[in-house]
């Protein structure tokens, strides 16, 4: 009696916290938006260190650190006069004196990181309007360091204005669109290098080093614009796997004698220069330097006037060495010494080397990653930086002194922290979330008090309340040879042990990333639809994945797939054996490389797997662009196996289950093709699947109208008839 009372009970509460919870929506994440963290655009400290800058698009205000005072509008488009047609800011620059404002308007993307804009200089003293020129948009404008000129480029030459007559001089003249770009990337080194400005002003604003691409001999890839009568093709260079790259050539211009002096960067010439810095020196340039398997970096110093270089140190890895978001060279003010990042102890730390190259001492050691460098107090001579060291699933700021010896955690709260600092390091801007809670903006001293509360997203938070989040769960599991691998789980809200679920795993599993970790992700928030309408969410971070050391992200070199896809099905299996799922019906989605992932692993998969859903994915690595896929792979022509025995489009006979298969038709990224030539073998081994082209949309899947609310209702239909 008692037993039957008390699940009476419980079937009463289950019953009203089912239908007293509010539903989730599509149309409330892809259409409203309702739980997107919206953070303040644009903020960067000003000098004196108690007072930052932010963009609120019509403006640029001036706020106080300490206290949050809207201290003034420093420029507003209302001062304009009615005739400028200028609407919105899009991004800006403070003079080094502050007192001009170089910003942008009318910007138009042209790859993933690069856009080009009409820029205009605000004179805040005078109210004077200069534009940086007439002749066209512009790319990557900045100001030199005294204030007096803007740098630009534009059709892929540079060029520079001087501020006080609006006199535009060109420094090169041989850039051409396919054939020769000067001051910026190609597509690749964009890309894959992170990085869209590729010239720099020396410290003494006298010279500008930049870099310059001759991609005549690499091969042209099309993409089709469907937007009128006769699509419109577009052409632009795009170096596969195993293919000729562009020839790189570092340079420098002298503003005082109008001569452009060639760097010497040695006689190989299937290299790559990912990163140009000066020195605090306005006549030593420091280079970067990779050979084309990037398994060798080297840094060289170069001499401004005659180009003259040396190499001052020379790393190499069995596997690789990578440059990517996260390298750090860090010149200090005296000139005499630099501060590195390397993951040659086999975790990613903090160096400190003079300025000839010559070890000092590692700054920060341990088991742990460094994810990012904040800054450089050299008054205090502190470091300060974010790292995994409490758990590969958190982010930590920490400060330590640069002899290594003093060492403290500044953030407060566990989860994940970003920060940036004020110009004096006096305050901290922390940005601090977790799995479920959305994230929350604050000043803090440099201890790590909170002084204020910027954002905190509070409407989100009740809206995830109002909604039934349930608390995500973190887990290990084991794969078949014993390794643990880092999990998460998200359970329906009116979760019954004594039932059975069916479970969609999400991945993206590629080198270096990570989905599991503690902070807020708006994705997650689909995931909590989809609980609430009895599914299991789970996510599993497999080998060659970050945070955990380069043995663990670098054992799948030369193999993609293989360890990665073998992790997934054990964690299929893993979960199956719970008691309230239903091993049956599981099924694995991913995005990119995660895309190339779940389609690889319900043919691997074939028995385990019920169902899968691959956006722009992958499909053979031979079609994807050389610095990632080489990176990772080596050269195709060097191993051909380790290409092909992974590369989905090699196992589609194996396929059983239901595939849902997404791509945008100009994705300069991962190209449609990767689709396409799937179809191919697809239909010729018979295998039925779903398919979604979404037209002019590129990797991001974005454009047009109701275009993310169609491809996630697209997706959520497919998983309730699916699975």
């Amino acid at each position: 009696m008692i037993r039957k009372l008390s699940f009476f009970i419980l079937f009463i509460a289950v019953s009203f916290f089912t239908f007293s919870q509010k539903q989730l929506t599509l149309e409330d994440l892809w259409q409203k938006y309702i739980l997107y963290a919206r953070p303040p655009q644009g903020l960067k400290s000003m000098n004196d260190g108690e007072h930052y800058s932010v963009n609120e698009s019509e403006a640029i205000a001036k706020y106080n650190f300490l206290k949050g005072e809207k201290i003034a509008e420093i420029f507003s488009l209302k001062d304009l006069p009615a005739d400028a047609g200028i609407k919105s800011i899009d991004d800006y620059e403070l003079s080094k004196d502050e007192n001009l404002i170089l910003f942008s308007t009318n910007e138009e993307a042209i790859y993933r990181h690069s856009s080009r804009s009409e820029y205009y200089v605000w004179n805040i003293k005078n109210k004077k309007l200069t534009s940086v020129s007439k002749n066209g948009k512009q790319q990557l404008a900045s100001f030199s360091e005294d204030g007096k000129k803007v740098a630009f480029v534009r059709d892929n030459n540079i060029y520079v204005t001087n501020i006080d007559d609006a006199k535009e001089t060109q420094i090169t003249t041989d850039g051409k669109p396919n054939f020769i770009i000067n001051g910026a990337p190609d597509w690749v080194y964009e890309e894959e290098f992170s990085f869209s400005k590729g010239y720099e002003w020396s410290p003494d604003g006298t010279k500008i080093a930049f870099m310059k691409l001759n991609e005549t001999e690499v091969k042209e890839f099309d993409i089709t614009a469907y937007k009128s009568l006769y699509p419109e093709k577009s052409r632009y260079k795009y170096p596969k796997a195993g293919e000729k790259n562009s020839d790189i050539s570092i340079h420098v211009f002298d503003m005082n004698s109008g001569k452009i002096q060639k760097m010497d960067i040695g006689s190989e010439k299937d290299i790559y220069i990912p990163r140009i810095r000066w020195t605090v020196d306005p006549n030593i340039l420091c280079l970067t330097r990779l050979n084309r398997l990037q398994n060798k970096m080297e840094l060289l110093l170069c001499n401004a006037a005659n180009g003259e270089s040396k190499v001052i140190l020379t790393e190499t890895h069995k596997y690789y060495v990578e440059v990517k978001g996260n390298d750090l060279i860090h010149f200090t003010t005296d000139g005499k010494s630099m501060i590195l990042n390397s993951e040659k102890d086999g975790f990613n730390h903090l160096y400190h080397y003079d300025v000839n190259g010559n070890l000092m001492r590692q700054i920060t050691q341990g088991n742990w990653d460094i994810d990012a460098f904040i800054g450089y107090d050299e008054k205090k001579k502190i470091l300060y930086y974010i790292s995994s060291e409490a758990s590969p699933l958190m982010r930590d700021v920490y400060a330590i002194s640069i002899d290594g010896k003093k060492k403290k955690k500044i953030s407060q709260k566990a989860g994940t922290n970003k920060a940036v600092f004020s110009e004096n390091f006096k305050y901290m801007i922390n940005t601090w979330s977790d799995s479920d809670a959305p994230p929350v903006i604050s000043v803090n001293d440099t201890e790590g008090k909170e002084l204020r509360v910027i954002e905190d997203n509070s409407h989100i938070r009740d809206l995830i309340k109002d909604f039934g989040f349930t608390q995500r769960e973190f887990l290990k599991i084991k794969n078949s040879s014993g390794t643990e691998l880092n999990a998460w789980m998200i359970k329906p809200p009116a979760f019954d042990a004594s039932k059975k679920y069916p479970v969609l795993m999400y991945l993206y599993g590629g080198p270096g990333s990570q989905e599991v970790k503690r902070g807020w992700d708006y994705m997650d928030c689909w995931f909590h639809l989809l609980a609430q309408k009895g599914y299991i969410v789970a996510c599993v971070d497999n080998r060659g994945t970050g945070a955990r050391g380069t043995e663990f992200k670098k054992m799948t070199y030369g193999q993609l797939g293989k360890f990665e896809t073998e992790d997934q099905i054990d964690a299929n299996k893993y979960l199956a054996s719970l008691p309230y799922v239903d091993g049956s019906r599981i099924g694995i989605w991913g995005w990119s490389y995660g895309g190339y992932m779940s389609t690889l692993c319900l043919a691997k998969g074939a028995d385990v797997f019920k169902m899968a859903i691959a956006v722009a994915p992958v499909t053979n690595w031979r079609y994807y662009d050389s610095i990632y896929t080489e990176r990772y792979m080596g050269l195709p022509q060097d191993n051909a196996a380790g290409y092909d025995d992974n590369s989905p489009i090699n196992h589609v006979d194996k396929i059983k289950g239901n595939y849902l298969l997404v791509h945008g038709d100009a994705d300069d990224n991962v190209h449609a093709q990767n689709t396409y030539m799937l179809i191919d073998k697809l239909v010729a081994a018979n295998k039925q699947f779903d398919l979604m082209v979404y037209p002019n949309n590129n990797h991001g899947i974005y454009s047009g109208k109701n275009t993310r609310y169609h491809l996630f209702s697209k997706l959520t239909n497919f998983i309730l008839e699916k699975l």
